[in-house]
């Protein structure tokens, strides 16, 4: 009776939902994005284009699979070519990811692509190819990104295949120019930036499953699918590719932290246009440098990723989507912490604070208790899955626990996970001018309640309005938030947040992120994470298979690192 009444009270807005909209939005860039692809080339947009950039820019419903933004990244650092190995301090641009910046808009060194490469890449691409002007700014422009650049990319390419993007990055290799690969346009710390300008190689044509091994529960693709096609595709088959970029906010499935637990190997274009394979079938290896790992992680400062082979699972008998209300986020975090203790198998453990439910009701017209929540999910066989959560919620039960509802109808679970799905979007409604700051951490499981304490003091302090999403079965958690971007005291107030949250996590033996990756925004905090001896090591890395510093300059290796 309580889920039924509960349930009521999620369906009976007649508002519409904010998700959907930016749904309707997305179909409409879906539709005209081969337009803009053959445009005539422009320098500059007029005010109507300006205003078309803006509108699909707030459309990314469709998220590619995690590899495709492992190869999204750009940004800059400029480096002496004459001398790889070594490091001029008075060479070094400060303004770009240094431990010392306070900055957010990328400055790069800007060469103009020469009319000679431009030539090589229409014979490669023929007409997969544009300088369109709205088409270069709309992919160097992140989505929903903290972060800026002065430039764009001076060429678009959309190859259709890995000899294709090898002779692309043979010829930009061959004239130094930079290259950035783009995959789903979600990277938020500035992956997709090209403040040198450069070749934006957009990966989204190569979008195709290669082969599909059911006995052995794994399939090959190529990076541009998406993930609701792919597990379209696979569903005749009871199989399916478990990560959700819904349940990871969309837009960081370059996430290493996840990926690369389902990923068997790549196939990966280097710098010298060299294609590479990674890694065989066998769900086991021992032979060899993991160089799947290496290259995945690397945000696509070593190569371009054009295929990969993912690990499957069946589809589950049966599934329990539960859902449970607490005073304190404190309350909500020890739940998670103490459900994992337990042993318990759970799919999915996901907190939402009491402004992200807030902003849920306001965007839908929904009627949640506006409080600390926590959502869970439960799979296996239909009554070992109810064994959980009744276990669960007894364990909720003790430590404040209201409200707790539980539904296994496919419907009803379908409308419970909508609540968390539509979080981003329900955010942006709260203040629809506003720009926003995403970021996120990741501590030890026994200190996720703390930081998420300590964290919510200092922005629920804030003039800002600011939002907390975890994923709390694995110590990750987000905090978006919204500022007015002609405002520069709110910017900096939104830095200092994220600031704070970093350094917190760092003093708990945390991570500054957990999944969105380094990009241009998390750099200036990897020296005091991992040590400069780490950073020597990846700086030489970088060094030994992209010599000329083409692969998206600037990722991951702070500019300050020398050896």
């Amino acid at each position: 009776m309580v889920f039924l009444s509960w349930l009521a009270r999620l369906r009976s807005s007649s508002v519409p939902s904010f998700y959907s909209s930016c749904s309707r939005r997305n179909s409409i860039f879906r539709k005209h994005s081969r337009a803009l692809l053959l445009s005539t080339p422009t320098e500059a947009a007029s005010s109507d284009h300006q205003r078309n950039v803006s509108r699909i820019l707030s459309s990314w419903a469709y998220s590619l699979l995690p590899m495709a933004l492992a190869a999204s990244a750009g940004a800059v650092f400029i480096q002496s070519q004459n001398k790889p190995s070594l490091c001029d301090a008075s060479n070094i641009d400060h303004r770009i990811g240094d431990k010392d910046s306070t900055g957010y808009e990328v400055k790069g060194s800007y060469q103009k692509v020469p009319q000679e490469l431009i030539d090589e890449l229409k014979a490669i691409c023929q007409d997969n190819i544009t300088m369109d002007y709205e088409e270069r700014y709309f992919h160097g422009t992140p989505q929903h990104s903290f972060h800026k650049a002065v430039n764009v990319p001076d060429v678009v390419v959309y190859p259709r295949s890995s000899e294709e993007v090898s002779k692309i990055v043979k010829s930009c290799n061959d004239h130094k120019v930079p290259i950035v690969p783009y995959g789903g346009a979600t990277s938020i710390e500035g992956h997709t930036l090209s403040p040198n300008g450069g070749v934006c190689i957009d990966m989204t044509q190569m979008n195709h499953v290669k082969a599909l091994n059911i006995e052995d529960m794994d399939v090959v693709v190529e990076p541009g699918i998406g993930w609701m096609e792919l597990n379209e595709y696979l569903e005749p088959y009871g199989l399916f590719f478990p990560l959700d970029p819904g349940w990871a906010w969309s837009y960081h499935w370059r996430d290493v932290c996840y990926s690369l637990l389902w990923i068997f190997s790549c196939e990966v274009v280097l710098a010298n246009g060299e294609i590479v394979k990674t890694a065989s079938r066998a769900r086991k290896s021992a032979a060899g440098y993991d160089l799947t790992r290496l290259l995945i992680g690397s945000e696509g400062t070593l190569g371009v990723i054009t295929e990969v082979t993912l690990r499957l699972q069946k589809i589950p008998q049966s599934s329990v989507v539960a859902m449970c209300n607490f005073p304190t986020i404190k309350d909500a975090a020890d739940v998670a912490i103490a459900t994992m203790l337990s042993g318990i198998q759970v799919s999915r453990v996901e907190l939402l604070d009491e402004v992200q439910v807030k902003a849920i009701n306001l965007a839908n017209g929904k009627t949640l208790p506006e409080v600390p929540t926590l959502m869970f999910e439960f799979v296996g066989t239909e009554a070992y899955s109810l064994e959980q959560t009744l276990i669960v919620q007894k364990i909720a039960s003790e430590h404040n626990g209201s409200d707790f509802v539980f539904a296994g109808d496919p419907e009803a679970k379908k409308e419970l996970w909508k609540i968390r799905k539509e979080a981003l979007w329900a955010c942006f409604a709260m203040e629809p001018n506003y720009e926003a700051m995403i970021t996120d951490v990741c501590v030890p499981l026994s200190r996720l309640a703390a930081l998420i304490s300590v964290s919510k003091q200092e922005i629920d302090a804030s003039p800002l309005v600011c939002t907390v999403i975890a994923h709390a079965g694995d110590g990750n958690f987000h905090t978006l938030v919204l500022f007015d971007p002609k405002q520069e005291e709110q910017r900096t107030e939104a830095e200092r947040l994220n600031h704070f949250i970093v350094h917190a996590a760092l003093s708990m033996d945390g991570t500054c992120t957990g999944e969105h990756g380094v990009g241009t925004g998390k750099v200036k905090y990897l020296e005091e994470e991992l040590g400069m001896e780490a950073l020597r090591t990846m700086k030489k890395i970088k060094g030994a298979l992209d010599p000329n510093n083409i692969m998206n300059p600037g990722k991951l290796i702070p500019p300050h690192v020398c050896f």
